[in-house]
């Protein structure tokens, strides 16, 4: 994973993948027959959790069963429990993510790429809910695409302020009606249509990126909440 993150699948060598785990080249092919296999073993273990995340979304459906039971309707229940369940998949496979980000090669076809589309497509059908119209396909799909691009592009970001800002934006796409959306208004103490506070989490979450380094532009894209709103928990002589 490290050598594929830093030189890309395809101009990493097998010769290479046996320097660094410290055994001869011969030894590699004994249990990987090529690169493709390595690219392979990496991705099943998302492919299971994927996969169980999903068994458990299409079990909440039922009364009484899975997660979030007792709330809601049963495709309701189902709905976020496949939108929350894929997103801590990409959450704990952010790294595998943002190789794919860099190089695209899981996009290969093969056995891998078929499961992760049907896949895709399973939890696609429980998003959208029961008889769904093309709007509603639509709509589940974005919300479904949503999950995995902030969890790339944001991946060195603490996990629990990650996952709240991505599910208030799944949030904000589903319950909005499908029609224009009004013209953004002016929130007192912040800017259009950001919220003028931040959670405990995300004020935790903004002094850690700051610490890391992060400037308040980079906090605030990162947590939806305007500059304004993170100078107001970070050291006073933080300036950009």
């Amino acid at each position: 994973m490290e050598l594929f993150g830093v030189h890309g699948f395809h101009e990493t060598s097998l010769r290479e993948i046996a320097e660094r785990v410290g055994v001869s080249k011969p030894a590699v092919l004994y249990h990987f027959p090529g690169k493709a296999d390595i690219l392979g073993a990496l991705v099943e273990p998302m492919l299971r959790d994927l996969a169980t995340a999903l068994a458990l979304a299409t079990a909440s459906a039922q009364p009484g069963t899975g997660p979030g039971a007792g709330t809601g309707t049963g495709p309701e229940r189902a709905r976020w429990a496949a939108i929350e369940g894929v997103l801590d998949v990409w959450l704990k496979h952010r790294h595998l993510l943002r190789l794919n980000l860099q190089d695209m090669a899981l996009a290969t076809p093969g056995p891998a790429f078929a499961r992760l589309r049907d896949a895709m497509l399973r939890a696609n059908s429980l998003v959208a809910g029961a008889d769904p119209g093309f709007a509603e396909r639509v709509r589940a799909a974005q919300a479904i695409a949503m999950l995995s691009d902030p969890v790339v592009l944001f991946a060195d970001a603490p996990v629990p302020a990650l996952r709240e800002a991505v599910l208030d934006g799944v949030r904000r796409l589903l319950d909005r009606p499908a029609e224009p959306a009004p013209t953004a208004r002016a929130v007192p103490g912040g800017r259009r249509g950001r919220p003028a506070a931040m959670s405990p989490a995300m004020v935790e979450a903004a002094r850690r990126m700051h610490a890391a380094g992060s400037g308040a532009t980079a906090i605030a894209a990162a947590l939806g909440v305007s500059r304004a709103t993170v100078y107001r928990h970070l050291p006073q002589e933080d300036t950009e």
